[in-house]
């Protein structure tokens, strides 16, 4: 009896995988691809930062630069037409010194005496010094009556009205 599934003698598999012939080619194919595209992509930025200098506006004769190129003075102009025309804060050039700079002048402040109103004679001192003079004397208490409308002075008044209401 012959097997129906037997077809032949080659055991049902391919003899021949993809072959390193073909490999290569598709690599080699792959980095000229490549090439090309990056070639292409350059050209295309070259034409139209040739037509962005074709078309920018003229210079003023007044203002001689030292390049052709005119879009370092177009943003020089729009830098200082922003820092004339907008009120302080602006958007921050330097941040982290600039961040240090305001850091240090905090720091320097709350650790020195110094006049906050000189002519009312507010003065600020180290909060070291701040904290041992709070130790000391304590903090202040307020003495008197409460005021007219105070929650306190409210519930007292609707105690004592119960209590009459309760007699």
């Amino acid at each position: 009896m012959s097997d129906p599934h037997q077809h032949g003698g080659n055991g049902g598999f391919e003899r021949e995988d993809l072959g390193a012939k073909t490999i290569f080619g598709f690599l080699i194919g792959l980095a000229v691809l490549g090439i090309l595209v990056y070639f292409v992509a350059n050209g295309v930025y070259r034409v139209l930062d040739g037509y962005y200098k074709a078309h920018q506006p003229a210079q003023t004769p007044l203002k001689q630069t030292t390049e052709g190129d005119t879009r370092d003075l177009q943003a020089s102009k729009v830098t200082q037409r922003i820092e004339n025309t907008f009120p302080q804060p602006l958007l921050e050039t330097d941040e982290r010194n600039e961040l240090n700079d305001f850091r240090t002048q905090e720091e320097k402040q709350l650790n020195s005496y110094g006049w906050v109103d000189q002519k009312v004679g507010v003065m600020h001192i180290p909060i070291e010094r701040a904290m041992e003079l709070v130790a000391e004397r304590g903090l202040p208490v307020r003495t008197g009556e409460t005021s007219v409308g105070s929650p306190a002075k409210m519930a007292g008044k609707k105690t004592v009205a119960n209590q009459a209401a309760q007699q």
